[in-house]
């Protein structure tokens, strides 16, 4: 949201959304990684499935936003990534609350409110540097 608006450049949002799959993933792999190794009870195999398949799930769901804008003209495309990340965000909290036996919307609900919080902050964030760097 905040390079396309500080931009508007579809070369700057798929090098932002490829940054994120990358940087992200690894990051949040390790982690993973540092906290499972931290158990008393660890075993390398463990270890290295948790790493991996983090590595992969971010990696490949943070690719997921790349393909509207590789579709679509980008103002559209930051609608639908918009649009995906909220559906996303819903299952996602929907799923958790239901498997932990939570009542599931004021936990949906709590975590869309920061979700727009963040999209509103970022694009604004995205003008202002766009503002400030012509």
């Amino acid at each position: 949201m905040g390079l396309h608006a500080g931009t508007h450049s579809r070369l700057a949002v798929v090098g932002g959304i490829l940054t994120i799959a990358i940087a992200d993933s690894f990051s949040d792999a390790l982690g993973i990684h540092i906290a499972e190794e931290s158990k008393p009870d660890s075993n390398s195999k463990a270890i290295w499935i948790s790493t991996l398949s983090t590595l992969a799930a971010k990696f490949i769901f943070a690719l997921t936003f790349l393909v509207p804008v590789l579709i679509f003209e980008l103002n559209t495309a930051i609608g639908i990534s918009v649009g995906w990340g909220i559906i996303m965000l819903t299952g996602l909290n929907y799923y958790i609350a239901r498997a932990e036996n939570n009542r599931a919307w004021p936990i949906i609900i709590e975590h869309l409110l920061i979700a727009i919080v963040v999209i509103v902050l970022t694009h604004y964030v995205g003008d202002l540097i766009g503002k400030i760097f012509k």
